[in-house]
């Protein structure tokens, strides 16, 4: 409902307080939906969001709420005005939407399940849209409480992981099929005469990309097209959310309560060194003795199914092992020129940072170069540790060969861990040593 009401108020003339009222939208941060590193909070959806909803709904997608070939209204059919307006902004949205079903959800469940002393009452602003008064309302809610504030609970069920099912990348990929669905073949004949128009006579995927997303503004009916032969397919969408959701719950959950039992019993990992640097570094060579000497190279080979953790995976399991540290954490600190992965601190004066980098990455040597450096510049500190994880021999020996190129070898701050799956000795003969 509150989406046709921003359909029917996008084309006007609004004033900006009115349309930072109804179309920006803070995160949720409560609910701590999605697997975050150090945290809950983020940036939620401001001006390019806003602006992408309004246009949208003003120009391209008129029908929404009243669609006559798709089954019916699919929030993910946001993500489909523009690329970039992806899962991350859907899952804030829709929590935002949801609001007042998780917070009844949750108070439901808090009175009857949770101890009184482990619950309060909240004022909950932005809790539910009054369609008379047009506004955001606050409400009282009692809550589970945290830290002084409230904790919100989400059905398991309405829960996905990775990118959407109906998302822009996807419909891109598949615009090529798209006309010959409409049932008009004159309509069809246009669409493909248009497309056909807007490319070279040798034309590059970028430019096939841009011309089958200015088709589709031209045309928005093929966004329903596409949408509907999503919906014939919907028992799949079901299957792959609960098994990556279930993936997800294994690799982020039930692993990490085991690592962290496994770390607190075979190293020294949760102790409390002096200094920020001492912290920083004692955690990375903890990290890098469990991995490679303790079977924890197998945490970083099974996220997903996919043979290798990506730089963001292995960024999010050392995040979620950072939780039980004694210093303050923080999360991609970005004080100037650009985030670094974390910052150790005690206080503005003892900060270390921390960088985390795959062999793998083509800009490994540029960034030891440059990136840290600048880094530790804009953070007012001179202590930074650099961690670079390898999954294989070929990426074991390039990085030997660019810290030998930058004279580095016999730099402390610089943490090589072999994560390579071959070679490794068992975890008892590991512990004998």
């Amino acid at each position: 409902m509150y989406l046709t009401f921003l359909r029917d108020h996008a084309a006007d003339d609004l004033d900006p307080g009115l349309i930072k009222s109804w179309y920006y939208f803070k995160e949720v941060k409560q609910n701590w939906l999605g697997f975050t590193v150090l945290g809950n909070g983020g940036s939620g959806l401001g001006e390019d969001f806003a602006e992408a909803l309004r246009a949208s709904l003003a120009k391209i997608l008129t029908n929404f709420g009243q669609e006559t070939i798709t089954q019916g209204s699919h929030l993910e059919k946001l993500t489909l005005i523009k690329s970039g307006v992806g899962r991350d902004s859907i899952s804030d949205f829709t929590a935002n939407l949801i609001k007042h079903y998780l917070l009844d959800y949750t108070q439901a469940f808090a009175l009857k399940h949770i101890n009184a002393g482990l619950r309060s009452t909240f004022s909950v602003p932005r809790a539910i849209f009054n369609y008379k008064t047009e506004s955001w309302e606050t409400q009282a809610y009692t809550l589970p409480a945290k830290d002084g504030d409230f904790v919100l609970l989400t059905p398991y069920d309405i829960l996905t992981c990775d990118d959407t099912w109906i998302s822009h990348s996807d419909m891109i990929k598949k615009f090529i099929r798209l006309p010959g669905a409409a049932a008009d073949d004159v309509l069809r004949a246009q669409i493909n005469r248009y497309f056909k128009s807007l490319l070279s006579d040798k034309p590059t995927i970028k430019e096939r990309t841009k011309a089958a997303q200015e088709t589709i503004n031209t045309y928005p009916q093929l966004i329903d097209q596409y949408i509907r032969e999503k919906e014939d397919n919907g028992e799949m969408a079901e299957g792959i959310s609960q098994e990556r959701r279930r993936a997800t719950e294994i690799v982020f959950v039930d692993d990490v309560r085991a690592i962290v039992a496994d770390l607190k019993r075979k190293t020294n990992f949760y102790e409390k060194p002096i200094s920020s640097y001492e912290e920083a570094l004692d955690k990375v060579h903890a990290f890098k003795k469990y991995i490679e000497n303790q079977d924890g190279y197998r945490l970083l080979h099974h996220t997903e199914g996919k043979p290798f953790s990506s730089e963001k995976d292995v960024q999010l399991f050392f995040g979620l092992l950072l939780v039980g540290s004694n210093f303050d954490i923080n999360r991609e600190p970005n004080n100037g020129r650009g985030p670094v992965d974390f910052k150790v601190s005690v206080g503005a004066a003892n900060k270390s940072l921390i960088e985390i980098k795959l062999a793998s990455s083509t800009s490994l040597k540029r960034n030891l170069e440059h990136q840290v450096a600048i880094y530790e510049k804009a953070n007012n500190t001179r202590n930074s540790v650099k961690m670079i994880v390898c999954y294989t021999n070929e990426q074991q020996q390039n990085v030997v060969r660019i810290l030998r190129e930058l004279k580095l070898e016999s730099e402390p701050t610089i943490v090589v861990i072999d994560a390579r799956n071959d070679n490794k000795p068992s975890a008892s003969k590991a512990d004998s040593h």
